[in-house]
C-alpha cells in the first residue's frame, strides 16, 4: 500500500510539473512584458529548435517577418561555459533591427545585455554550397557593423544551456545597424576578416579590443557553420538574408546615460556603429 501511495505521489507531481511547463505562447507573453521567464522544458538542441520555431512564429505578427539568422556561442570558452560543442542559431525578425546612432531604453529587455557583433548579407543562394571563408565571400555583398542587444530572458537560477538558449531564440531581441561595407569577393577580403580588429568604447573610453579571429578563427566561419547546420535540418539561406556572426568580447550591461561605440578595421576596410541608452 505504501509503495502505491509513493507511486501515486510521483505521478501526481509529474503531471503537475508538466502542467506548469512554459509553452512557446507563454514565452511570447514574457518577451513582450520584458519579464524574466522560467526555462522551457527542453533537453536537447533539437528540442530547443522545435520550441524556438513556435516561439518565433508567435512573435512574427508583432515583431515582423524573418530577415535572417543569428549565430551564437562562437568562442570555445563560451561553448564550454554552457556545455556545448558547437555554435547555436536563432532567427532575426524585421522589427528587431534599428538604425545607427539610435537611443534605446537601458531596460529594453527582461535581462538586457549589449555586444559588439557583425552582420553579413547574403548575395545569392550559392552560399549554401560554401565550405570555406573564401567561398563564402563570393556569395555575400555587405558586411554590416552591428551592436546586438540580446535578451537572456530567463529567471535567475534557471538553467542556461544549449537547449534552453536555443529555445529562447538565442536571445535575439534588438540590434543596431551601422553603414554597410561593400564586399570584395576575393581571397584578400576573406583573409582580412580574420585579421580584423574590433574596438569597443563606452562613453568615449575604450573598454575592449578584440581580434576578428575570436569568432571561430574568422567571422566568416560562422556563416560556414550556419550553412551546414541549416542543411542538416532541410533549410537553406536565400538572397537578402542577414547573418549575425557572433559577439566580439564580453557582453556589457547597459546603463542609462551610456553611449556605446564599436569600430572595425580590416585591411583597407572599416566601419562603425553607435547606440545610446536612456
Amino acid at each position: 500500500m505504501r509503495i502505491k501511495k509513493i507511486i501515486g505521489f510521483i505521478l501526481a507531481f509529474t503531471v503537475a510539473s508538466l502542467a506548469l511547463a512554459i509553452t512557446p505562447d507563454d514565452l511570447v507573453v514574457y518577451w513582450l512584458g520584458k519579464t524574466p521567464a522560467p526555462a522551457p522544458a527542453v533537453k536537447t538542441i533539437d528540442e530547443g529548435l522545435a520550441f524556438q520555431a513556435k516561439f518565433v512564429a508567435g512573435l512574427e505578427p508583432i515583431v515582423g517577418k524573418p530577415v535572417g539568422y543569428k549565430v551564437g556561442l562562437t568562442s570555445k570558452a563560451v561553448q564550454e561555459r554552457f556545455g556545448v560543442h558547437q555554435p547555436l542559431r536563432g532567427v532575426l525578425l524585421e522589427g528587431m533591427l534599428l538604425k545607427n546612432n539610435t537611443v534605446v531604453p537601458a531596460k529594453f529587455a527582461a535581462v538586457p545585455i549589449a555586444e559588439a557583433d557583425l552582420l553579413v548579407r547574403v548575395k545569392d543562394a550559392g552560399i549554401n554550397a560554401a565550405k570555406t571563408t573564401e567561398e563564402v565571400v563570393k556569395h555575400i555583398d555587405q558586411v554590416i557593423p552591428f551592436i546586438e542587444l540580446p535578451d537572456l530572458m530567463l529567471k535567475k537560477g534557471q538553467p542556461l544551456n544549449g537547449a534552453t538558449i536555443t529555445a529562447i531564440n538565442v536571445g535575439a531581441r534588438l540590434g543596431v545597424l551601422g553603414d554597410p561595407i561593400a564586399v570584395e569577393p576575393t581571397r584578400d577580403f576573406a583573409r582580412a576578416m580574420a585579421e580584423m580588429q574590433v574596438f569597443v568604447s563606452v562613453n568615449d573610453k575604450l573598454v575592449m579590443k578584440v581580434p576578428g579571429k575570436a569568432i571561430l578563427g574568422n567571422p566568416l566561419n560562422a556563416a560556414v557553420w550556419l550553412v551546414q547546420d541549416l542543411a542538416k535540418h532541410g533549410q537553406a539561406l536565400k538572397a537578402g538574408d542577414l547573418i549575425s556572426l557572433g559577439s566580439f568580447g564580453k557582453p556589457l550591461r547597459p546603463q542609462a546615460g551610456q553611449k556605446m561605440w564599436v569600430g572595425y578595421t580590416f585591411g583597407n576596410w572599416g566601419g562603425e556603429v553607435k547606440v545610446s541608452f536612456k
